[in-house]
């Protein structure tokens, strides 16, 4: 379980970087809710890899931005 807390942010980031999907693309390929793929890249990533941080926020931005179209 605890091995979990660590490699889950860090697999969904990377699956958000190499692909460039969307939180919700990301939650239906791992199956999980929004809400969980959202916080765990937003709030868990921070403070395990903040690099890897920044890579997926910029791409999670990019998608938030052209949303609308």
């Amino acid at each position: 379980m605890k091995t979990e807390i660590y490699s889950r942010p860090v697999t969904l980031a990377h699956h958000i970087i190499d692909n460039k999907t969307t939180i919700r693309a990301t939650a239906n390929y791992y199956g999980l809710p929004k809400s969980t793929v959202h916080h765990d890249v937003s709030t868990k990533l921070k403070y395990i890899d903040y690099s890897l941080y920044l890579k997926a926020k910029k791409i999670l931005e990019e998608n938030f931005s052209v949303k609308h179209l």
